[in-house]
């Protein structure tokens, strides 16, 4: 999720743990702790190429036997911290694993994923929530400010911090309950037109639940569509053929593999003007016109050095505005 909730979510986590003994010092360490695990992201630049940042992003830094190891290191710390206010090195250790496992199992839920089990390299994503979502990050913020204002003896404290991680945490359970219904209602669909699938993945698109994001795969192409729960038509797919047989001599290319991982298989190659794209279709489309097709994570393949590369197309402002408009003009039903 993004860091807004992270911080939330670590500062509540810790609050519960803490919060009776050191206050709203609790807060501070969950805000913090809460965000180390996408560190990932800016230390990735110094080491790795844009393609590979995108690969190692929630990986060792998002698993078990990584919060195992800093848990030891960063007890020590807070308890040090707080020894003056009977803070043990066992509440701290629970508080600190606490928070950061939780960071990663909210990640677990959103549209990308988690390494939660590194070294095995299957991301776990149940992919019902987006990574940014106004209706999980706002009410929980709220409770916590509430909370916040309170002493660290008063009741109504905790009561105001239990409620934000229960509402948080019902949002979520929320999420998938709406994601199993519009999974049936594609199936449904599916089955009218005697259409054969071989996988099907259903998501929500940009900071809500209403509007859902449809990829399903056949033997030749993927049929994308979207479904929004004021929707009073029927679902109609839209057919992209996967054309992989325009990269069959390159199977073996390094960075062929590392796309196919990335994109976790859900791609079609295009060739235009002899140049070939790999285009993730993942994240959806920006743009649907008959003259501009354009698809939200796309790749120019290219060849240097007798080495097969690959470089991200940019994209413009416009692009992600015009998405958004779209967007909230979709989510309204068709």
């Amino acid at each position: 999720m993004d860091s807004l909730s992270q911080i939330v979510l670590g500062a509540a986590v810790s609050n519960a743990v803490l919060g009776k003994k050191i206050g709203n010092r609790s807060i501070v360490y969950g805000a913090l702790i809460g965000t180390i695990p996408d560190l990932d992201v800016w230390i990735a630049k110094f080491f790795y190429d844009p393609i590979t940042q995108i690969e190692v992003h929630r990986g060792f830094s998002h698993s078990i036997l990584f919060y195992f190891l800093l848990s030891f290191i960063l007890a020590f710390i807070v308890q040090k911290c707080e020894n003056k206010n009977q803070v043990n090195y066992r509440e701290s250790y629970i508080a600190v694993f606490l928070i950061l496992v939780t960071h990663s199992i909210l990640d677990v839920f959103t549209t990308w994923g988690t390494q939660l089990f590194w070294p095995f390299y299957d991301k776990l994503a149940i992919k019902s929530i987006f990574v940014i979502d106004p209706l999980y990050t706002i009410p929980f913020l709220i409770c916590l400010l509430i909370s916040m204002r309170k002493s660290k003896d008063n009741p109504k404290r905790f009561f105001w911090n239990y409620l934000g991680l229960g509402l948080s945490s019902f949002y979520l359970v929320l999420t998938v309950f709406l994601q199993f219904i519009v999974e049936n209602k594609v199936q449904k669909s599916l089955d009218n037109n005697q259409i054969i699938y071989s996988n099907l993945v259903v998501k929500p698109t940009a900071m809500n639940t209403i509007l859902w994001n449809i990829i399903i795969e056949t033997d030749d192409a993927f049929l994308l569509s979207d479904y929004s729960f004021f929707d009073t038509k029927k679902i109609n797919f839209e057919k992209h053929l996967k054309n992989h047989q325009l990269i069959d001599s390159l199977e073996n290319e390094p960075i062929i593999k590392q796309l196919k991982r990335i994109s976790e298989n859900q791609f079609i190659i295009t060739n235009t003007n002899n140049q070939l794209q790999f285009n993730d279709l993942r994240f959806g489309m920006l743009s649907n016109e008959k003259d501009s097709v354009k698809y939200a994570f796309s790749y120019d393949l290219y060849q240097e050095n007798e080495k097969w590369n690959a470089k991200e197309v940019t994209k413009e402002k416009r692009d992600g505005v015009d998405l958004l408009k779209n967007l909230w003009i979709r989510l309204q039903g068709n």
